[in-house]
């Protein structure tokens, strides 16, 4: 696609980045297929080819609207259409500069502006973990709309007290500690059950994802920073070998972080060296398998059936990661089932989507609820499991099916140690 930058754009970083993006792109079209939001709207706007249109109107000197924002606010970043295109084009990244671009010029309303600082202030505030609790002990009193953002508590077990010489670094979240804290205590024994010690490092915060996503960019960076230095030390030392990540929004964001900070001298080489030791949880069970499986004994206790597995976006699209958790639960004796149509689409949690384009993100639920349900066949899956905690919550906020981390059953199997 040919591209004529205005004086404006000509010789940025974002500039440069967005014509070499654009410039891959021959509008094809194949990604209109594999796009929620076209296959809701059936407007072209409303896939990645007439967004990608728009943003390159944009960058060439013509005045973003109101609807220029909208198209791209109701874009999911689930990046489908990235593992659809033939010509490897990075719509992801391309997105990202098109809101930055667009809400410079676009002023929003004030009712948007207040929910999208109250999101992304509030989401990664310390404050967050005492609402959570206040809101839980008051849950069956609040509208139904509130109770539906409260998470009900269950315990958490104890964490792993036995020292291993290998370790690697958890980022604990921002919202999981308040909302479902036993994914991250469950992440610590499946690991410490294959001989992995699990440390946090207090001072990470938020991955930045909230912030970066609602084009609070420069936000972002600070966050991101903050967690290179608090895992630096570690990283440099060498005392661990990884820095894992049990929620794929995260993986995907941390990942992220070498081309984010590419332009920063001062943590350009650090952040690409903590992207390249990310891995997502999925990405150590090939080397735990043995030891996993000898803890086991046979015995898959929990729960008794078929399970449902839906694959996180930020799993398959933003960090290729397919396949990897239901064929070594399979492995391991877990009956899991994909959807048989569908697997690859937007549950339509996509972060904070599912606050700011309500009725968008209850259709995608409703329908990918739906593939879910027929997956296990005539019988109803016992639970439906995912890798992110964004879609466990918002898939559970539509079902009575339990939704559940991966990593919670598997440790639940496992025998007290």
């Amino acid at each position: 696609m040919q591209t004529q930058l205005a004086p404006a754009y000509r010789g940025t970083p974002d500039g440069a980045e967005a014509e070499a993006i654009l410039r891959k792109c021959v509008h094809c079209g194949f990604c209109t297929a594999t796009c929620p939001t076209y296959q809701l709207l059936g407007d072209e706007l409303d896939g990645p080819r007439g967004r990608i249109y728009l943003i390159k109107q944009v960058l060439e000197g013509q005045t973003p609207t109101r609807s220029t924002q909208l198209h791209l606010d109701r874009c999911l970043t689930c990046r489908n259409c990235e593992s659809t295109c033939p010509s490897g084009v990075q719509y992801g990244h391309l997105v990202d500069i098109g809101r930055k671009v667009v809400d410079a010029q676009v002023e929003r309303p004030m009712g948007e502006r207040l929910t999208r600082w109250a999101l992304k202030e509030g989401l990664s505030s310390p404050l967050f973990a005492p609402a959570m609790k206040l809101g839980q002990a008051v849950r069956p009193l609040l509208p139904k709309a509130l109770q539906a953002k409260v998470t009900v508590p269950r315990a958490t077990g104890a964490w792993p007290v036995r020292e291993h010489a290998r370790k690697v670094m958890l980022l604990a979240g921002c919202v999981q500690p308040a909302m479902l804290p036993r994914i991250n205590f469950a992440t610590a024994r499946v690991l410490d059950a294959a001989g992995i010690q699990t440390v946090i490092a207090p001072q990470a915060g938020c991955c930045g994802a909230v912030k970066f996503h609602l084009n609070d960019q420069d936000g972002a960076k600070v966050q991101m920073r903050a967690n290179i230095d608090a895992w630096w030390p570690a990283v440099e030392s060498g005392a661990v070998e990884a820095i894992v990540m049990n929620a794929s929004g995260c993986g995907a964001t941390v990942k992220d972080y070498g081309h984010v900070l590419q332009d920063d001298p001062a943590y350009a080489h650090k952040a690409a060296r903590i992207s390249a030791l990310t891995r997502d949880l999925s990405e150590l069970l090939p080397e735990m398998l043995p030891e996993l499986a000898q803890r086991l004994q046979g015995r898959i206790e929990a729960p008794a059936g078929v399970m449902a597995y839906h694959p996180p976006c930020t799993l398959q699209h933003g960090q290729k990661l397919r396949g990897g958790v239901e064929t070594h639960l399979a492995q391991l004796g877990f009956q899991l089932r994909v959807a048989r149509t569908e697997s690859h689409l937007c549950c339509g949690s996509a972060g904070t989507y599912s606050v700011l384009q309500p009725e968008i993100s209850g259709q995608l639920r409703e329908r990918k609820l739906v593939a879910l349900g027929e997956a296990c066949g005539e019988a109803p899956p016992v639970a439906i499991l995912s890798a992110n905690i964004g879609c466990i919550t918002h898939l559970q906020n539509g079902t009575e099916v339990p939704v559940r981390h991966w990593v919670e059953v598997l440790d639940e199997a496992l025998p007290a140690h």
